[in-house]
């Protein structure tokens, strides 16, 4: 008898739309279009605050302070919407971010992630139907979407992985 091996990555489908059609606002309330990322390699991650993940944000500061002028973009998108582990403005937000943990990658506004009022670019990333590749859940803070250069969903890291995991790392430099 065959063994059968499960090869999750054999299910996935094919990209058909990119995150390059979105916008969305940053923290200091500037228009960010996604467009302009056309050609950079993205990691897209949920933040928080007052999270035990929270140091994630030196990891990230680090990996994107030594890939930047290789074409990676991270954005940082924080959310309430776990334990209400940021539940300050976005001017806090933007002010522990820097004084905490250097943090000069984009960070956006504070949105939701789940539910109806999820996002369009967290509905986008979390569902096959829109972003032709996987579903996913946003299960915790710091969960890590990687967008190739032309804006196509590649894979999620849990957010349990730090920023600079194999995973990570192999992807930003192949």
């Amino acid at each position: 008898m065959t063994p059968f091996f499960f090869f999750p990555f054999l299910f996935r489908g094919q990209p058909t739309s990119s995150i390059h059609q979105f916008t969305a606002s940053s923290i200091e309330g500037k228009q960010i279009d996604f467009k302009d990322f056309k050609g950079k390699k993205l990691i897209v991650v949920n933040t928080a605050s007052e999270c035990g993940l929270t140091p994630q944000f030196k990891e990230l500061q680090a990996l994107y302070t030594t890939y930047k002028d290789s074409g990676l973009v991270i954005v940082g998108f924080p959310t309430n919407d776990f334990a209400h582990q940021d539940p300050g403005s976005n001017d806090e937000i933007h002010s522990f971010c820097e004084r905490n943990y250097g943090v000069t990658f984009l960070m956006m506004q504070k949105i939701s992630l789940k539910g109806d009022d999820a996002h369009p670019i967290y509905k986008w990333l979390t569902s096959k139907s829109q972003n032709g590749v996987m579903n996913s859940n946003v299960k915790w803070n710091f969960q890590k979407y990687l967008i190739d250069e032309k804006g196509f969903l590649v894979n999620v890291v849990s957010p349990w992985k730090k920023p600079d995991c194999s995973t990570i790392l192999k992807w930003i430099t192949r």
